[in-house]
């Protein structure tokens, strides 16, 4: 049963990161043509992430109590239409309107997703199941843009709308037919009432986790939303090649996760989470400085490196953390929160810089967020090892 839960979650998510990763790079550049503006580029973004922020600890703290299957399924369901009605937008405001009902179906989906792997992870695996279970979100994101740019270029945006909509259907229908039932899938959760957020909120350690994931997807937000423009404004690249550009920083995410995450169950993972915040934000500021095509995919490789370094160890104190609490619903939606507001507030801040200044000026703020949200996170982390241990 847990390896075909696994195994369906995997592929569905797959499914779905791979559809989103065939639209979304080129969202800011055919979002220009239109004639919007850095903020508005930034808004169309953000508001995803608005509405992705507010829903999330309301569905991760419901899933706890009613189930994981009915909130993934409704949300695959939804995402699904959402990708046809891309097909008849026409303006940039429409755009913003249905990017944040995305942002909703998109809570529904994947903290409950993570929080049903975390259920059936087993102990002192945490840091190997999450992130081989990262693979399929990592996956399809990196494999997303170069058949998205391949389409865009032979066939137009529409298409790649369409083709976004037939992999959520076919996430839709992986879950609803394999997935058992939710009387079924006895989640660790539910041998004990999942704590109030009054609770978890003042948490230290999950508050160190969430500043981090805020940091680091600010920095997310930044790239994904701006390096598009870089690449197309100051190296005339294709949307083919700027679909590869972003598909080699997700892919050594993605492939380091595994091997990081193996690492992060023997070693320290506080430390692994630092270095590879400092690699990300080193390689942020490094596209400031950028003046080659070369420099550009190294830099943007690099980024991927740092975050295939930190990404693991995250997830793993997150299920240490919500398996602790008997909250694994609740604790998923409120860190996957904070990854949601680092990629609304990051693009809107990049948008800003770039209309009052120049586009590289985005990346520097982040740098500087990155900075911070090491730091922080740091200092309240600090003796999680020894948590660690004492809940085993």
């Amino acid at each position: 049963m847990k390896i075909k839960v696994f195994a369906t979650l995997f592929l569905a998510v797959f499914s779905v990161t791979l559809g989103v990763g065939l639209v979304v790079p080129f969202l800011p550049v055919y979002a220009h043509e239109l004639g919007a503006t850095g903020l508005y580029i930034g808004f169309m973004f953000g508001v995803f992430s608005l509405s992705r922020t507010a829903f999330l600890p309301y569905f991760g703290k419901i899933s706890d109590r009613k189930g994981r299957k009915p909130f993934i399924t409704t949300g695959l369901l939804a995402y699904f239409l959402v990708s046809i009605a891309y097909v008849f937008s026409k303006s940039v405001e429409l755009f913003i309107l249905i990017r944040f009902f995305q942002g909703i179906a998109s809570a529904m989906i994947f903290p409950v997703a993570l929080a049903y792997v975390g259920d059936i992870t087993l102990e002192r695996r945490e840091g190997f199941i999450m992130g081989l279970f990262n693979l399929s979100l990592y996956g399809g994101l990196s494999v997303g843009p170069v058949i998205g740019g391949m389409v865009k270029d032979s066939f137009g945006i529409q298409i790649s709308f369409l083709t976004m909509a037939l992999f959520n259907f076919a996430g839709f229908l992986l879950c609803l037919i394999l997935l058992p039932p939710r009387k079924q899938e006895n989640p660790r959760s539910k041998t004990k009432p999942p704590l109030s957020y009054r609770i978890l909120v003042k948490d230290r350690y999950i508050g160190g986790l969430f500043v981090f994931r805020f940091a680091y997807t600010t920095c997310i937000g930044i790239v994904w939303a701006f390096l598009p423009l870089l690449a197309d404004s100051e190296f005339n690249l294709s949307s083919s090649l700027i679909g590869t550009l972003l598909m080699l920083g997700v892919l050594t995410t993605g492939l380091l996760q595994t091997p990081m995450g193996f690492l992060a169950d023997r070693f320290n993972k506080r430390i692994l989470v630092a270095i590879g915040g400092l690699v990300a934000g080193g390689a942020l500021f490094s596209f400031v400085r950028v003046h080659s095509i070369g420099g550009l995919f190294f830099a943007n490789i690099l980024f991927g490196i740092g975050g295939g370094i930190a990404i693991p160890s995250v997830m793993a104190m997150t299920v240490i953390l919500g398996r602790r609490t008997h909250s694994m619903g609740s604790i998923m939606g409120l860190l996957t929160a904070g990854h949601s507001l680092g990629m609304l507030l990051g693009p809107i801040m990049a948008g800003i810089m770039m209309d009052a200044f120049q586009l590289s000026r985005g990346f520097v703020v982040g740098t500087a967020v990155m900075a911070l949200g090491i730091i922080v996170s740091l200092v309240l982390t600090a003796n999680f090892q020894t948590l660690a241990k004492d809940s085993a």
